[in-house]
C-alpha cells in the first residue's frame, strides 16, 4: 500500500505542481491565463475523482486505477506540447480528470485493503508515507527542466510516462478487496 501511495503521489504531483510554472516560465502566459487553466484543470480533477470512483464499483478498484493511468498516456502531447492556451487547458483538464480519476478510487481502496483492527489509522499512515517518499518529485522535475533549458514540458512528460507505467505495474500486482464489509466488531468485556 505504501508503494502504491508513493507512485500515485508521484503521478498526482507530477502532473500538477509544476504546471503553473511551466505555463509561466516556458510558455510565457500571463497570470490570468495561468489561473484560468489551473481552475479548469482542478474542475477536471473533481469530476474525474467522482466519475472514476463511481466507475470502480462496477469494474473494481485496481482495474479502474489502471484504466485511468493508461488513458493519461495518450493525453501527454495535448497536456504538455499543445500550441495554444486553449488546447493546453483542454489537455490539463483531461489529464487531471484521469489522474485524479485514479485517485477517486483510493479512499475506499485503502480502507478495503486495511486490516480491520487498524482501519481507522492505517490508510492515512500509508498515504502519508507514500507522500513522504514522493516529496522529491517537484525538485526532480524542476532540476531536469532547468538542465534542459527550462523545458518543463519535457521533464513533466517524461516523468508522467514513467510514473503512469509504475502506477499500472504496482496496481496490477496488488490485491483487490472490493466489497469488503466494514462491520463494527462487537466488543467483549
Amino acid at each position: 500500500m505504501i508503494v502504491l501511495m508513493t507512485v500515485l503521489n508521484f503521478f498526482s504531483h507530477g502532473t500538477e505542481d509544476l504546471y503553473p510554472t511551466f505555463l509561466q516560465v516556458q510558455r510565457k502566459f500571463p497570470q490570468p491565463t495561468v489561473a484560468a487553466i489551473a481552475i479548469l484543470y482542478n474542475i477536471g480533477a473533481i469530476l474525474g475523482a467522482l466519475c472514476f470512483g463511481t466507475f470502480s464499483e462496477r469494474i473494481g478498484r485496481r482495474r479502474t486505477i489502471c484504466v485511468a493511468a493508461l488513458l493519461a498516456l495518450p493525453i501527454i502531447p495535448l497536456w504538455a506540447f499543445a500550441p495554444s492556451p486553449f488546447w493546453l487547458a483542454v489537455g490539463a483538464f483531461v489529464m487531471q480528470f484521469l489522474v485524479q480519476g485514479a485517485w477517486g478510487v483510493i479512499p475506499v481502496h485503502l480502507n478495503e485493503l486495511s486490516p480491520s483492527d487498524v482501519r481507522a489509522t492505517f490508510p492515512g499512515f500509508t498515504y502519508q508515507l507514500g507522500n513522504l517518499f514522493a516529496a522529491a518529485n517537484a525538485t526532480i522535475q524542476a532540476g531536469l527542466a532547468e538542465r534542459w533549458g527550462n523545458n518543463y514540458a519535457q521533464a513533466m512528460a517524461i516523468g508522467v510516462v514513467a510514473v503512469a507505467i509504475a502506477v499500472v505495474s504496482v496496481t496490477v500486482f496488488g490485491p483487490e478487496a472490493k466489497g469488503v464489509a466494514f462491520a463494527k466488531r462487537a466488543v467483549t468485556a
